[in-house]
């Protein structure tokens, strides 16, 4: 069965998000973009990270589906004073205006998911690699 990974948002849809984020080769794809919410499926290359970043005003929800990290979190991006191991089955709750990094500390992909809350991406973003999404003038 073939995956569709564009972005349907203001749509109804129903899927297998554990299927879409296990199966995104992507750093990131953005799958659904509402009015006060988003979807992005993210895979993170060993050694990697998703890249120490701020949401102002935004809440966000990682979960990881497969893989082992890190996920750094703090007041200021020289002052990360939450640490803790992420692994596959793991829920990550960012809150707003909170610096942030998840590192893959592992040797296999890390595969998650984001709902940002929110959007935080122009619709239909997809990111081929973790370089593409640093030089995408339209993100912070």
């Amino acid at each position: 069965m073939t995956i569709d990974y564009s972005d349907r948002g203001k749509q109804p849809v129903v899927e297998n998000i554990e299927e879409m984020t296990l199966q995104n080769e992507n750093f990131r794809t953005t799958i659904w973009t509402g009015e006060k919410l988003q979807v992005t499926v993210m895979t993170i290359q060993p050694g990697d990270d998703i890249g120490l970043e701020i949401h102002e005003g935004i809440d966000q929800f990682l979960r990881v589906e497969q893989g082992t990290g890190i996920c750094k979190m703090g007041p200021s991006e020289d002052n990360l004073t939450f640490e803790a191991p992420v692994a596959d089955d793991f829920a990550i709750f960012v809150p707003a205006d909170t610096w942030h990094n998840v590192i893959n500390t592992g040797d296999q992909p890390l595969k998650l998911y984001t709902i940002y809350a929110g959007p935080d991406h122009l619709p239909g973003t997809v990111h081929p690699t973790h370089q593409d999404a640093i030089d995408d003038p339209n993100e912070d």
